[in-house]
């Protein structure tokens, strides 16, 4: 391998952003990435015609990295429905920010979801967390989610059971609501701000294209790491490579196995279903939450519907998320989230199941005091530096901020002006 001043280690979001930065300020860089293809956790298939997300995952387009660093108008985004239908005692209930769907108000305040002093509190919340600037919201005390929703903004446990629990739980992965509260508010501030979207080709645009504006030859796919070391990456066939700096922009289980030592964050996993269908079960692109309780299916959404590129012409893409890490088999999996489907739309029956994804490591848990401090330090010593949303916070916004702070870190030891 020829010589580079840095070698990155892992071509997600976070390596690739670190590389695009080097690559600016005119420092050469060699990522180095295990797998097939750049993306990391962020990753499209293609089966049967099925645009397949390894995982269901949306950008916010307010986020303020993103804007920096991605061309929305190249990856062609497509957004979702400002709201959600929550299932509720047999039927399905509209519920939306009515500052951007004045027209679903009406529904909104009559539903059974939560009271109307509940939706009140909803503006409320909408203010609280827009009114001070990134830096002020990130600084506020640090309680869980669920205490942030009842003690701090007084949302009744009604609220919170039927909505938040699985509106909340699928973005923080964690239906128990014990993530930060910091992260919640910061990503209800995004949600707020801008759109819920996805690339009309798949997730995977967004790596693709981060890649794209590298030099040729500088990423090294199929190449696994054994060790890494200050300014020293051992590969897996023993050879090692040596430059002035090396970051290690994986997830923090695989860090933990290349850096001796190292304590990473507990993982949150889930496992994503994808189903044909000859018919959409709505027709919105909106995401459908599961306030009932007491089944495997948090959430639900028609990705054909959001995006027609998702599905063959005449079928329909069903992604249905399940939080955590169950012990049943997939295939056991699969049989109960059918049969919850079925109390929802009877056509279930008759959908092809694609394929399910287990992602065992999907966000690094963000329960407290995991935000205290909201931005650990890039630099672990000498000639090492780490990147990944375990730096940060569990987004895109924070792989793509941790990739640009390892950057800049390196920059600095090199001495180049940033």
């Amino acid at each position: 391998m020829p010589t580079y001043d840095v070698l990155i280690v892992g071509a997600g979001l976070a390596g690739l952003n670190c590389a695009r930065e080097l690559h600016r300020h005119g420092v050469s860089c060699k990522v180095i990435e295990a797998s097939d293809g750049v993306g990391g956790r962020v990753r499209t298939d293609e089966v049967d015609g099925f645009l397949l997300d390894r995982g269901f995952q949306v950008l916010l387009t307010a986020y303020p990295e993103a804007q920096r660093v991605l061309d929305y108008d190249a990856l062609d985004l497509r957004s979702f429905y400002d709201g959600a239908l929550v299932r509720f005692d047999g039927a399905f209930h509209r519920v939306a920010d009515p500052l951007r769907e004045p027209l679903a108000a009406p529904s909104t305040v009559f539903s059974p979801v939560g009271t109307l002093g509940d939706k009140l509190r909803t503006l409320k919340l909408r203010q609280a967390v827009r009114s001070p600037d990134l830096a002020a919201l990130w600084a506020r005390d640090e309680i869980t989610t669920r205490q942030a929703l009842t003690e701090r903004y007084g949302f009744s446990d009604t609220m919170v059971r039927r909505f938040f629990e699985p509106f909340l739980g699928g973005i923080l992965l964690d239906p128990d609501l014990g993530a930060s509260s910091r992260a919640f508010e910061f990503y209800f501030r995004m949600f707020t701000e801008g759109d819920t979207a996805v690339p009309a080709r798949g997730m995977q645009q967004i790596p693709e294209q981060l890649a794209a504006g590298l030099e040729d030859h500088t990423i090294q796919l199929n190449t696994r790491v054994q060790r890494v070391a200050p300014g020293t990456v051992t590969l897996e066939t023993g050879a090692e490579v040596e430059a002035s700096a090396v970051v290690v922009a994986t997830d923090g289980p695989e860090l933990a196995y290349l850096l001796d030592g190292f304590d990473p964050p507990a993982s949150r996993s889930v496992l994503c279903l994808y189903y044909a269908a000859d018919e959409a079960p709505t027709d919105d692109p909106v995401l459908v939450l599961d306030g009932e309780g007491g089944g495997l299916v948090n959430n639900l959404v028609v990705m054909s519907n959001v995006s027609p590129h998702y599905a063959p012409p005449g079928k329909a893409l069903v992604s249905v998320s399940v939080i955590g890490n169950p012990t049943q088999s997939d295939a056991e999996v699969e049989t109960s989230v059918r049969a919850h489907l079925r109390r929802w739309y009877p056509a279930a029956g008759a959908w092809q199941h694609l394929k399910t994804y287990r992602i065992l490591h999907a966000q690094p848990s963000q329960a407290p005091p995991a935000l205290s401090p909201p931005e650990r330090s890039a630099k672990l010593s000498d000639g090492l530096y780490l990147a990944g949303d375990h730096r940060t916070n569990a987004s895109i916004n924070g792989a793509l901020v941790s990739g640009r702070r390892a950057a800049e870190a390196v920059l600095a030891d090199l001495g180049v002006p940033v």
